[in-house]
This record gives C-alpha cells, sequence and structure tokens, in this order.
C-alpha cells in the first residue's frame, strides 16, 4: 500500500522528462519520466531504498534523504513545501517535532562592549547560525541597500540562500555560501541545526542543501564585497574572535587596501550615522 510521500515521488518522477535535467534519452522507455536507477543516482540513494519510499515500506525518511530526492527531482520551493508536508502526514521524520527554544538573541554586555571599542570600525556580534546580533554603524553603512540588514532579526545564513541580492554582495558568492553552511555544524544544537535546516531547504534549494555533507571547513580568504555606491569591489581581512562560551562571536572586517578604507569613510558620511546597534 502506497503512502502520500511515496505516490507523490512517483508520479513526480513520471513527469519528468530526462532531457529536461540534462540526461539522455537513452532510446525507448517503457514508462515515461525518469527511471527509479537516474532519480536514486541523481539523489544519492540506492534504488533499493527509492522503491520502498514509492511503495510506502520506509515511512521515516531522514531530512538530509528528503533534501536529495528534492534536488534529484529538480523541485521548486513549492513542491518541497508540499513534500516536506507530504512526510509529515506520512509518518516520517518531519512529524511531530517538538518545539525547541530559540537561540537567545541578546548580545552579552561585555560583548557589546567590546564592540562598542571596534566604532567606527566595521564589525557584527554573529553565531553560528547566521544571526546577526549587533553591528557597529561601519557595518551598517558597508551593508547599507544590502537588503541584510532590512529585517528585524537579520540572519546572514538566510540572505545568502534566500535573498538574490546576496550575490550581488558578496562576489565570491560561493565560497560564502560554503562558509555559512559549514557553520551549521557548529550550530549549538542538533536540534537548532535541523530547524534552521527544514526552513532553508524549501527555499534555499540545491545550493542549500548540496552544501550541508560538506565536513570540510572552507580555506579562509579575504572577501570581497560590492555597494552600489561604490564603484569598486571592497576588499576585506576578516578576524573572528571566539568567546568564551563559543557561541557568540565578533567577526571585525579589515579594510585590505587603501582604496576599501577610502570608500568605507565615505559611505559612513552617508549611511552610517546611527550608532551601535545591538538586534
Amino acid at each position: 500500500m502506497g503512502t502520500p510521500l511515496g505516490d507523490f515521488i512517483h508520479a513526480k518522477r513520471d513527469s519528468i522528462r530526462p532531457e529536461d535535467l540534462g540526461l539522455a534519452p537513452h532510446g525507448r522507455r517503457r514508462a515515461p519520466g525518469l527511471r527509479r536507477t537516474e532519480l536514486a543516482d541523481r539523489a544519492g540513494i540506492s534504488v533499493e531504498y527509492l522503491t520502498r519510499l514509492e511503495q510506502g515500506r520506509d515511512r521515516n525518511p531522514s531530512r538530509s534523504v528528503l533534501d536529495s530526492v528534492s534536488d534529484g527531482l529538480g523541485l521548486d520551493p513549492a513542491e518541497r513545501r508540499h513534500l516536506s508536508y507530504l512526510a509529515k502526514v506520512t509518518g516520517g521524520a518531519c512529524s511531530g517535532r517538538r518545539q525547541i527554544e530559540p537561540v537567545p538573541r541578546a548580545v552579552r554586555p561585555t560583548l557589546r562592549a567590546a564592540l562598542s571599542l571596534l566604532e567606527p570600525g566595521v564589525a557584527m556580534v554573529t553565531n553560528r547560525l547566521g544571526d546577526v546580533l549587533g553591528y557597529t554603524s561601519g557595518f551598517a553603512a558597508v551593508m547599507s541597500d544590502s537588503g541584510l540588514l532590512e529585517t528585524e532579526a537579520p540572519n546572514l545564513t538566510r540572505f545568502v540562500f534566500v535573498d538574490p541580492r546576496a550575490r550581488r554582495t558578496f562576489v565570491d558568492w560561493d565560497h560564502v555560501a560554503d562558509e555559512q553552511a559549514f557553520n551549521l555544524w557548529l550550530a549549538p544544537s542538533l536540534e537548532h541545526f535541523e530547524w534552521l535546516r527544514a526552513e532553508l531547504a524549501p527555499m534555499g534549494g540545491p545550493a542549500f542543501t548540496s552544501r550541508l555533507d560538506q565536513h570540510l571547513p572552507p580555506p579562509r580568504r579575504q572577501l570581497r564585497t560590492t555597494h552600489p555606491d561604490v564603484a569598486a569591489e571592497l576588499h576585506w581581512d576578516r578576524e573572528v574572535l571566539e568567546t568564551s562560551d563559543a557561541e557568540q562571536q565578533v567577526v571585525v572586517f579589515l579594510p585590505a587596501d587603501e582604496s576599501t578604507a577610502d570608500a568605507v569613510a565615505r559611505l559612513r558620511s552617508t549611511h552610517g550615522r546611527s550608532a551601535l546597534r545591538a538586534v
């Protein structure tokens, strides 16, 4: 007997033209759509396991399996959300998830004092989930018009994978994406990691989910950003100041060349009049 989740995967597989995913036709097919072997290969799972999912003999796929199948089928955000809903209906790993306590967003007084000493430089307080918890007026100036600070609770990870403006802001977007995805492994708890993963997977798609199995830290390199009021790229060296409990950290952005330092001074004169802010 099938399940809503298995029936959806099977129906979606049958509806896909292999050539739309860049696959060779391989001659005549007995059935339309993707073969199980093709989907299993794209999703990185075994054909046997995919068969069990489609036939309803496995009702408990992990979040990583759901993400991989979504990637293999090329689902759009709405279809990914629907797949997660069907997993709940079926009784899979997404069902019955207990409410978890949110990560504290308050910046500790000592960290806030340290951040104030960095004024008027470019610095922020963040955590491993990417929450921007506080920042200097210099950071506000450099990130003005990027979209990152438009929300009441800005989150760098969400911005990188969901907001299309991030690809314009970060010249080396792929490397920044690698860094943010890897940082999730160092989240306060597995529950918080899974919570943010479940939120971002439907919206971020393969650009997000394909990075979640990377266990080697990305190499540290110079950061390059843009700003609509500055013609040239901004080049940054970064220093990450870890704290005693490792839950919050201060990231300092140091201009790597004279042109960047000059650009920051100009940006602060027009955008950076506000003082230190704790979100």
